[in-house]
């Protein structure tokens, strides 16, 4: 390894290119990260500073040739060296279009010296060598060709940024071209016989280096194949791979899908953070043949995961399922139906079933939203929905699972599910328009955009009712408006919301586009009254309840095909606080008030009664406790090195048999103890928490 300081025009200077191997993300310096260069180097200008220090280049040297280019491979440093040749190319542009008046640049000699290598041919021509994404972007503008390219490039974006800061004024040409020879460089370069790159790249990413987590798996799978295979299976299979995504989402969304797919395949929740960690542990522990297999692998599914999110499929009926998906944000499905759709894709099942099952996944999310049941278990009960599976009897398999789902799992009832639906705050929810939406959809084979209509309420909500409405509403008026206001049965859609206003409902029938001029089925009860009150309230809401049962129905299987499944449930014993042998008054009131403290720290918190002992999860075990004759004996879920224990209370049990999770032991005998206990169990529920 060879570590040199210097400068850009040092490193460029001489027949050298540099290459961005295929592995390498694509260039990913935004408008952010280009000002704060480029207020870098007008500070150090406007404070005549010697220099600057910008960061390190880490490249491996390929084999020297006695004549021709000298090639370098950068495994670090490709942003900030694309985005200063970027400066340097707006600086020449610049200069090349006011040679007459500004004689202080030499455009060619920053072109000969920076940008291209004299008398060299094809791709050896350039100093720097982008990945395909960005290839021709690049050579376009150091060739000064007309940019015809609609796609978006960060490469023409921040070119641009940087002609408007050199046509700008603030710093002259000259000075400009000075303050890039004054940034310090550390140029590394390694010896491929004798330096690990790999190694070398992951202690640079621990360092700081700003890398997600699909970038680093992308480095990892590509950077173990020799030249001729990376080449292949990037062209082939990554690429085709990465352009399923969102260019300017790129990034975010495969890190998504990298943390559901691994989630799908383990079973498992990886920790945001840890994705890449588990890529690898899962990737050495497959049955792939190769990496290509690998990787083919994670392409059929990143299809499936990109025609959910852009709503991307030649059915029809399948559409509009990813759309309803995209409309109630409920991305915590995908790992399952990721499953499913690769079984489908096998022909283990049609795509009316699919279809069915998608739905209802999507009914499922919908009625526990209306319903306010905490959302926190619901990643965990779809990483693992897929062990209910029957291949024998997959649709059935799947209804009885979620039929039979229990306590905070709950797929609620239809009686549930419409009494909250009729009676809560709907208004007031994130998921109000799709609900609306789809209320006035169903059925209707001319079915309306929701962005063309606002939300109407029928009795309006200024306090200071006319004295029309309040003759309507009756004596306990301002009961009633506080009681349904913003209930399903007074919400309709109008295009003519602000012309309605507080008018009485006669006016609001009859004026000019009101209900009775609307063409909507959502307005088809409220055109036949001739009065609003309470009463037309709770009427129109059940009848809305009705239409919404058939819109998000309740699984449907007959008793007979249950039975199987119930069986099985029926098989596993439930437990409660009662069914500890250990239990007395004294335990029992330690108890409570330790679980009271557990169960505050968040409505996300659940508890579940083990056979040994109580469970108290996030995603999964923070904390359990067992109980003993004369004490509360609690299992915390966290390193033992990581436990922050001013009073010496935890023990380490990673090594002992216990009936609970956690490699932290405490003891709780007495409520003086309260507050020491809650600290170290704090420090756990955190841990999932954050």
């Amino acid at each position: 390894m060879d570590a040199i300081k210097g400068n850009m025009f040092a490193i460029l200077n001489g027949y050298k290119q540099f290459v961005i191997p295929v592995y390498q993300r694509i260039y990913s310096w935004e408008r952010e990260q280009c000002q704060r260069l480029w207020q870098d180097i007008v500070a150090m200008q406007k404070e005549n500073k010697a220099g600057h220090f910008v960061g390190s280049i880490v490249n491996i040297a390929e084999q020297a040739m006695p004549t021709g280019v000298q090639k370098f491979m950068i495994i670090d440093g490709q942003q900030r060296m694309t985005t200063l040749t970027l400066l340097l190319i707006a600086l020449r542009d610049y200069a090349d279009a006011h040679h007459q008046d500004d004689q202080t640049i030499n455009a060619p000699m920053i072109t000969s010296l920076c940008l291209k290598n004299d008398f060299q041919s094809g791709y050896d021509r350039y100093k720097m060598l982008l990945t395909e994404a960005d290839r021709d972007a690049l050579i376009d503008l150091i060739e000064k060709k007309p940019i015809t390219n609609k796609k978006p490039s960060r490469i023409i974006e921040n070119y641009n940024f940087f002609v408007e800061k050199v046509t700008s004024g603030v710093l002259k040409p000259a000075a400009i071209y000075e303050s890039i020879g004054k940034l310090q460089i550390v140029n590394i370069t390694l010896d491929r016989q004798v330096d690990d790159p790999q190694a070398i790249f992951e202690s640079l990413n621990s360092t700081g280096m700003d890398l997600s987590e699909s970038d680093l798996i992308r480095n990892y799978i590509l950077m173990g194949l020799d030249n001729d295979e990376q080449i292949y299976v990037y062209e082939n299979i990554w690429r085709p791979t990465e352009l399923l995504f969102d260019y300017e989402r790129r990034s975010a969304l495969m890190d998504r899908f990298f943390r559901d797919y691994l989630t799908m395949k383990l079973g498992h929740i990886p920790k945001i953070n840890h994705v890449y960690e588990e890529f690898k542990q899962y990737h050495l522990n497959s049955r792939f043949n190769s990496v290509g297999d690998l990787c083919q692998d994670i392409y059929t599914f990143s299809k499936y995961y990109t025609d959910m999110c852009f709503c991307r499929s030649s059915e029809p009926a399948l559409k509009a399922c990813y759309s309803e998906i995209q409309a109630l944000r409920s991305e915590v499905v995908y790992p399952f139906l990721l499953r499913v759709h690769k079984d489908w894709e096998k022909g283990s099942i049609t795509l009316d079933e699919l279809i069915e099952i998608i739905k209802m996944c999507i009914n499922y999310v919908l009625r526990r939203a209306v319903c306010n049941i905490p959302t926190n278990s619901l990643n965990k009960t779809f990483a693992t929905l897929k062990n209910f599976i029957n291949p024998s009897d997959y649709l059935n398999s799947i209804k009885a699972a979620f039929v039979l789902m229990e306590s905070y799992k709950e797929f609620p009832t239809d009686e549930k599910f419409v009494s909250i639906l009729t009676t809560r705050d709907v208004y007031n929810m994130r998921i109000r328009n799709y609900i609306l939406s789809k209320l006035e959809n169903f059925q209707n084979k001319a079915s309306i955009t929701i962005e063309n209509y606002t939300i109407e309420h029928i009795m309006p909500q200024n306090p200071n009712l006319s004295r029309e409405w309040i003759s309507d509403l009756g004596h306990d008026w301002q009961k009633v408006q506080r009681t349904y206001l913003h209930t399903l049965g007074n919400l309709t859609l109008t295009a003519y919301n602000a012309e309605m206003g507080d008018y009485s409902f006669t006016e609001k029938l009859n004026m000019e586009g009101g209900f009775k001029q609307s063409a909507l089925r959502i307005n088809s009860y409220v055109v036949l009254q001739d009065t609003w009150n309470a009463e037309k309230i709770q009427e129109r809401a059940k009848e809305l309840g009705t239409k919404a049962l058939r819109i998000w129905p309740y699984p449907s299987i007959t008793e007979e095909k249950m039975a199987p499944y119930k069986k099985n449930q029926n098989a596993k014993p439930e437990y409660t606080l009662n069914s500890y042998e250990h239990l007395n008054q004294f335990t029992r009131m330690l108890f409570e008030k330790l679980d009271l403290r557990i169960m505050n720290l968040s409505p996300d918190v659940h508890k579940e009664f083990k056979k040994m002992y109580v469970a108290y999860k996030l995603d999964t075990n923070f904390v359990d406790i067992v109980i003993h004759k004369e004490r509360l004996c609690l299992s915390v879920n966290m390193p033992f090195e990581d436990v922050i224990d001013p009073k010496g209370i935890c023990r380490d049990v990673s090594e002992l048999g216990r009936w609970a999770n956690g490699d932290v032991e405490v003891f709780f005998d007495s409520l003086g103890q309260l507050d020491d206990v809650m600290a170290i169990v704090d420090q756990a529920y955190h841990i999932q928490a954050d």
